[in-house]
């Protein structure tokens, strides 16, 4: 039997008290029956069920637990990455607030949800970069997400090849005798899909023979919007307001060359619940497994016994003396 607690000096003061207490009051009984030249043995019946149910109330507390059993702990988590465009057009407002600060919110969403997986975010245009490796920290990652603009990358445009290469190399499984093969890893890529790029198939085609996923996260409107620049919007060569809208295509493509799937965030809808189970379907990857000891608490037991000799030195009375 082990304890859930242990007794300390409080617990030892009020069980002291207690008996200090009622030793006190039986010598006063004992010179009461002395004077009438009596013997109230049975006030030792009292004695010893009311020490009983204070103990059984003192052992409750303490938490008695036994029934011992061996469980298995697995820890099962997902290598997941990640990747935000950060091209100009991310700046359009037919999201609200924009189409960035809209994938930022939907990505702080993400990293709450997988708090036991290790979660990597990157960053590109028609170039591709680590703004944080995979890792168990929420608040750095958080943190990087908050700092997300589209002025940390160069604007020429998008292309999906750098950043799928970038995929291979961080996710690509080491071929080792007997190691199992990994079935949880995935890219999540945000893009309002403008461009597709080139050589992007023959990538795709690479990851999915790794068993690397690709979801993939359109955010815009097929309507689309003006690209806000400094005080204006921006303007093509003959002075006319460019405007940019979701092309859900090539996202779709490249989800389905990887196995993956196509979600859309848009002013009307938002099917990130949808990403997430998708995601949590997929099956993690063993990290550990340990065997723990299992204990239940039974403070209960001790607990209602007492509390049944409570009630019945309540509902018996003695006579000390007979005059």
């Amino acid at each position: 039997m082990t304890w859930y607690q242990t007794l300390t000096l409080l617990e030892l003061l009020f069980g002291g008290l207690f008996f200090g207490l009622y030793v006190g009051y039986l010598l006063r009984v004992r010179r009461v029956a002395l004077f009438f030249r009596q013997r109230p043995y049975v006030v030792w019946f009292k004695f010893v069920l009311r020490h009983l149910y204070v103990l059984l109330l003192l052992v409750a507390l303490l938490g008695p637990s036994f029934g011992a059993m061996k469980k298995e702990i697995r820890t099962i988590g997902k290598d997941l990455y990640i990747a935000v465009d950060l091209s100009q057009s991310m700046n359009a407002t037919d999201v609200q607030p924009s189409r960035l600060e809209k994938a930022k919110h939907e990505i702080q969403r993400l990293i709450a949800r997988f708090n036991s997986d290790r979660i990597g975010l990157m960053i590109f245009s028609d170039e591709a970069y680590i703004q944080s490796p995979l890792t168990y920290d929420q608040n750095a990652l958080q943190l990087y997400t908050h700092t997300l603009t589209t002025s940390l990358v160069p604007h020429s445009g998008t292309d999906y090849q750098p950043v799928l290469q970038l995929t291979l190399d961080k996710l690509k499984q080491v071929d080792q005798p007997g190691a199992a093969e990994q079935k949880a890893r995935v890219l999540v890529l945000i893009s309002d899909g403008e461009d597709f790029g080139g050589e992007v198939e023959a990538l795709a085609a690479q990851l999915q023979a790794q068993n690397i996923r690709v979801y993939t996260l359109g955010i815009g409107t097929v309507e689309g919007g003006r690209i806000p620049v400094g005080n204006g919007y921006k303007k093509d060569r003959e002075g006319q307001f460019v405007t940019t809208s979701l092309n859900p295509t090539p996202l779709m493509q490249l989800a389905d060359l990887t196995g993956g799937q196509y979600f859309e965030v848009s002013d009307r809808v938002s099917e990130v619940s949808r990403l997430i189970t998708a995601i949590n379907n997929i099956e993690g990857e063993l990290r550990e497994s340990k065997t723990i000891d299992v204990t239940a608490n039974k403070y209960i037991y001790p607990l209602a016994v007492a509390l049944f000799l409570i009630v019945l030195d309540v509902l018996i009375t003695v006579k000390l003396i007979r005059i």
